[in-house]
């Protein structure tokens, strides 16, 4: 794969010691034990992309997710690439790369949620050759605060 006219390759990452290569593209410090174990699992995916002198210029995680009814499907759960190399397709490769690994492994689909206004991630994702679903509500349960049932 071609970056700027460098060579760009994208693996899987599956060393947790490798996690800390690419610690900025991440939304915190990786945490170890999560990293362990967000490795250790078959169905958890983390892939990077290195340029010429291996330098992570991009990261994408995905999930495989099984439902009785509908088999299992590829979760992106997250995408980043590194600011100096945004706006070079770097994105679309890794969402191809994850979209491929979740065809091998059986999955009928794969699917992301962003926010409406990402026009970022919405142009990257319909490059990668994303439809644009209904747009839908996201709710969240924070378990780090006290949370009060509603009445």
């Amino acid at each position: 794969m071609v970056f700027y006219g460098k060579r760009m390759r994208i693996e899987r990452v599956t060393d947790a010691a490798a996690v800390p290569a690419g610690s900025e593209l991440f939304d915190g410090p990786p945490i170890p034990s999560a990293t362990r174990r967000f490795l250790g699992s078959t169905d958890h995916h983390l892939l990077y992309a290195y340029d010429e002198s291996d330098r992570v210029l991009g990261m994408i995680s995905g999930v495989e997710t099984t439902h009785p009814d509908k088999g299992t499907e590829m979760f992106l759960y997250e995408l980043s690439v590194a600011e100096d190399a945004r706006r070079a397709g770097v994105g679309s490769a890794l969402v191809a790369a994850l979209a491929e690994l979740g065809r091998d492994r059986g999955c009928y689909g794969m699917w992301v949620g962003t926010e409406p206004d990402n026009a970022a991630a919405l142009a990257t994702y319909r490059r990668a050759g994303a439809l644009r679903e209904e747009d839908f509500v996201s709710l969240t349960w924070d378990f780090s605060v006290a949370c009060e049932p509603a009445s």
